[in-house]
């Protein structure tokens, strides 16, 4: 037995400080030399901090455009998703409810023209970006009610986009809170 044991100890004193100690000590120093040295990236409008550009925000009012609708109410200390399966009456509903409220505030749309991520959580429930039709679909909109050319809002568009990763990964898609901000800076 104690062939046995002591190998058995001195092995978990190992492991307990390479995972414990050194793993961790090795992924924050790592993350020292990331954007926001692990703290995230902050985005900032007139000189005050508004958001993180990796997490979604809640964003309603008519003269924005809207972000990614949220399981979690865009809670970031408890991110996760509805859990609801693509048939589940509770999961149906507040997939109707959501088309119904963009109706309702965009007319001239219709439910066809609706891009599904404007209607369905993400899994984390905190993407912070759209698709590029979620983000075109909101030009009229927001056109009329800021009194702006939807050229200017298309261009913008266009401007804070960003491209799939390595160029091939994933779709083209704008960063709500970043694409926001570029708005708040056209001219009155």
């Amino acid at each position: 037995m104690k062939t046995y044991l002591l190998p058995s100890l001195k092995l978990t004193a190992v492991l307990i400080i390479l995972c414990s100690v050194l793993y961790p000590l090795l992924i924050a120093g790592i993350a020292k030399t990331a954007p926001g040295q692990g703290k995230g990236v902050t985005l900032s409008l007139n000189g005050k901090v508004v958001g993180y550009e990796n997490i979604g925000q809640k964003f309603t009012k008519d003269e924005y455009f809207w972000s990614r609708p949220s399981a979690v109410d865009y809670n970031a200390a408890g991110s996760g998703g509805s859990n609801k399966g693509p048939y589940a009456p509770d999961f149906l509903a507040s997939v109707k409810a959501r088309i119904d409220t963009f109706l309702v505030h965009n007319p001239g749309v219709t439910k066809e023209q609706i891009p599904v991520d404007l209607v369905t959580a993400s899994g984390s429930g905190l993407d912070p970006d759209i698709s590029i039709e979620g983000a075109r679909i909101q030009v009229q909109r927001i056109a009329r009610k800021r009194n702006k050319n939807e050229k200017d809002l298309f261009d913008l568009i266009d401007k804070t986009k960003e491209k799939p990763l390595l160029g091939f990964l994933g779709p083209e898609k704008v960063n709500v809170l970043k694409l926001n901000i570029a708005l708040e800076g056209l001219p009155k």
